[in-house]
């Protein structure tokens, strides 16, 4: 059943520029949000100042709070407040918990161990393999995975968690009604289903990009830690890194070569002192979480083809490999068509090879 002042707390958020810090505000000095829209307008001017206390007393939101009940009421939709036993714990840790949380999906993975992972949009190939193995081995050691759904790492981190024993939680630029990115549609699906979507915003909230921050600060904020996967030194990512890190928790990130734009910042975040993650047992480890007793069915004893010890781990042509391995251009353009039908190698941009390991 719904609460009965919930009406009150998501009109409170639908009040236009009432942000965090004067929500707080307002809670502080009057109560619960049913308390604060029954506070006349002088004692809210007094907490808030005028422009703010007018906006509340004019702007009674009837639509706004009409269509988020509505939306609560189907199978599958929550609404979560501040107030709720249900509400992540560790979001109040952080200094602008929000006040309303739309869920679609499973509430209970809110309050799970959880850990983050992000990344670029325009991951490699051997990083959106990184994130599917990481993600996959956290999640059969029973922490749920936090992203962004956003392309790239974000997604192959949320399908990594979906393969794996635990789950996934994708926290949203948007209202939590709005697909956002189109291609990511059955993923989006496919979490509503067996994970949980979460945003903030109201529903209907376009994804401009201005949430985003907002949404990264949410990532870190449920999570024990936050792994990097790839990211270049402008990079969202690092965002999410940084609200980590001033929210207290462990940051991670995955090194790779000396010349790909994707590893400079992981490379800068290790520089200032985030944590090496090598292996996914590296981050269990830290996080003194146990890891799974599943073995991959790949035999660690397997032969390595002879062409990866001549391509090794940064991305080269075929003339480089027929140089290094003194193979014919046609027998080594035969031997990658093998390599990449097996996914040990992936073709990029420009007629190079990258091993994915």
């Amino acid at each position: 059943m719904q609460d009965p002042g919930l009406a009150a707390w998501i009109r409170l958020t639908l009040v236009p520029g009432l942000g965090a810090p004067a929500l707080r505000a307002l809670l502080s000095e009057f109560g619960l949000p049913s308390q604060v829209l029954n506070a006349g307008r002088a004692a809210l001017t007094r907490c808030v100042g005028e422009e703010l206390a007018g906006r509340i007393a004019a702007n009674d939101g009837a639509a706004g709070v009409d269509a988020a009940l509505r939306w609560a009421e189907a199978p599958g939709h929550a609404i979560v407040t501040l107030a709720d036993h249900a509400y992540p714990r560790r979001l109040l840790e952080i200094p602008d918990p929000p006040a309303v949380l739309y869920v679609h999906g499973r509430p209970d993975l809110l309050v799970r161990e959880s850990l983050a992972i992000v990344g670029s949009r325009n991951a490699t190939p051997q990083g959106l393999a990184n994130a599917t193995n990481f993600a996959r081995a956290f999640s059969d050691a029973g922490l749920t995975i936090v992203s962004g759904l956003a392309l790239g790492i974000d997604a192959a981190a949320h399908r990594g968690a979906l393969e794996g024993e635990g789950s996934t939680v994708a926290v949203l630029g948007s209202g939590i009604d709005v697909m956002y990115p189109p291609r990511n549609a059955d993923l989006h699906r496919l979490i509503a289903e067996r994970g949980a979507l979460v945003s903030e915003f109201p529903l209907g909230t376009p994804p401009l990009g201005g949430n985003f921050p907002r949404r990264n600060r949410l990532i870190s904020g449920f999570a024990r830690g936050v792994l990097v996967v790839e990211a270049a030194l402008e990079s969202g990512s690092l965002i999410t890194a940084r609200f980590a890190a001033d929210q207290g928790r462990d940051v991670f990130a995955i090194p790779g070569s000396i010349h790909s734009p994707l590893s400079k910042g992981c490379h800068a975040l290790l520089k200032e002192g985030a944590k090496l993650a090598e292996s996914a047992q590296d981050v269990l480890d830290k996080l003194h979480v146990a890891a799974s007793t599943r073995t991959s069915s790949q035999s660690a004893a397997e032969e390595e083809h002879e062409l990866l010890k001549h391509l090794g781990y940064d991305p080269c042509n075929v003339d480089t490999l027929c140089e290094r391995s003194g193979l014919t251009p046609d027998t080594v353009s035969a031997m990658l068509i093998e390599l990449e039908l097996e996914g040990k190698v992936a073709s990029l941009p420009g007629g190079r090879y990258q091993r994915i390991a």
